[in-house]
């Protein structure tokens, strides 16, 4: 990897209650975060596309990781010399999974197939305290 005077890590704990993760509130603060820690990066500086696909994959791992990990989660986002990382810590010990999409009753399946397109590398790691951590490395 890099050597750690090159990486900038910024860590959010996200907290929703049941309404909460319906709605979009948690997830909206969870990508505001992650744009304006984008934004304040500096050489390199992420180039807007990729800027989008990191707040992509923010949207699609939060809001998971509320829904099936009690209603709170920490978003962690390091910024690599070449790749910014997206770990989201939540409760449950269960991994996301690979699932035929939904496409006529909107039961979903799209987001994890999505994501493992987008990122280099992703990786499923069970914590010693219990839950999990899904990382994506995704392009700066």
């Amino acid at each position: 990897m890099d050597d750690p005077e090159t990486r900038v890590t910024l860590m959010i704990t996200v907290i929703a209650g049941a309404a909460a993760v319906r709605s979009a509130t948690a997830v909206a603060d969870a990508r505001d975060t992650a744009r304006a820690f984008l934004e304040g990066l500096r050489q390199p500086a992420v180039a807007p596309d990729a800027a989008d696909t990191v707040v992509l994959v923010v949207s699609e791992l939060v809001p998971h990781a509320l829904r099936h990990g009690g209603g709170r989660c920490t978003l962690e986002l390091t910024a690599h010399p070449d790749a910014i990382e997206v770990a989201v810590h939540d409760g449950s010990r269960h991994p996301p999974r690979m699932r035929t999409p939904d496409l006529n009753g909107g039961t979903g399946g799209f987001g994890w197939p999505m994501v493992n397109r987008l990122a280099h590398t992703t990786t499923v790691t069970r914590r010693a305290s219990g839950g999990k951590t899904v990382s994506a490395c995704l392009a700066r």
